[in-house]
């Protein structure tokens, strides 16, 4: 397989070979907000400084410090969780905890409206999920760092391409049982990001009017602009109840039972012209 899986690197298209865009890769910085200046996703001291590949048409986002662009992800969560006029801010990386005291993780974000002497008067969550990738994309990011170029082609049978299907299962699900549970019994609104084509491949959730919703699913793509870089663009959003989007998350709906039944049947078949002894029956005891 001949292909360029690299997008975005250390921020900027791989197609960018900018005095600017050098500087950043030189660096290891980001220009997303992290809480360096530096690149440190996997390894602070050696960073993997992948942003987001190439999947077919579309450019995926693997660093969740991806979605901090302009800050967008924030303003968009307010307009959900709080009145026009409200007074709000955002606080990351807090811990929460349930009945017994055990952690149930951090959140990426909470939202916090407050009043005019700075007491809170109300709160929402913001959760980030970008996508696991399989495949080995350090291999193809250090040949890349070695030479940069725009026309950089990696050939590899473990070619890098997004696990939509363990991102699901091993992060947002997980999150939605653990933290949301906690959120949805206080009654307290929550904010999901994530880019479409990962929201495209969970099962079809029922919607209901933004009054109505518990959740709002915020979907996002990266969009090329006229100066070359590609930009954080909200392209939807999702407004959903807890219990019946966890539902239709974690409860895989039911295939013809005959389809089963042949299964079974088949296993039978095999198990029973295969033993060497008759198989005992009720009426072998009779």
């Amino acid at each position: 397989m001949k292909n360029n899986p690299l997008s975005e690197v250390f921020g900027f298209p791989i197609e960018n070979e900018s005095q600017k865009a050098n500087r950043y890769r030189i660096n290891k910085l980001c220009p997303f907000g992290n809480i360096v200046p530096n690149c440190t996703k996997d390894k602070a001291s050696d960073p993997l400084g992948v942003c987001s590949i190439n999947h077919g048409e579309n450019h995926i986002i693997t660093c969740p410090v991806r979605f901090r662009e302009d800050w967008l992800i924030i303003e968009e969560a307010a307009k959900f969780a709080f009145p026009k006029e409200a007074l709000w801010t955002s606080l990351s990386e807090i811990k929460l905890v349930d009945k017994n005291g055990q952690s149930a993780g951090n959140i990426d974000y909470v939202i916090v409206q407050y009043d005019n002497q700075g007491k809170i008067v109300d709160f929402a969550s913001i959760e980030v999920q970008g996508v696991y990738i399989t495949g080995n994309l350090r291999n193809a990011f250090i040949e890349y760092i070695k030479n940069p170029s725009a026309n950089f082609l990696w050939e590899s049978k473990n070619y890098p391409h997004p696990d939509y299907l363990s991102s699901s299962r091993k992060r947002l699900i997980p999150q939605m049982l653990s933290k949301g549970g906690i959120f949805k019994a206080w009654g307290k609104k929550q904010c999901v990001v994530l880019q479409k084509s990962f929201f495209d491949t969970l099962p079809t959730l029922p919607v209901v009017d933004p009054e109505e919703a518990d959740i709002a699913w915020f979907l996002y793509d990266l969009m090329l602009g006229e100066d070359g870089m590609f930009h954080l663009t909200l392209v939807d959003v999702v407004y959903t109840e807890f219990d019946a989007a966890l539902n239709a998350v974690i409860i895989p709906k039911p295939s013809d039972i005959s389809m089963f039944i042949d299964v079974l049947q088949a296993k039978l078949d095999d198990k029973l012209s295969s033993s060497p002894d008759t198989p005992k029956t009720i009426l072998n005891d009779l």
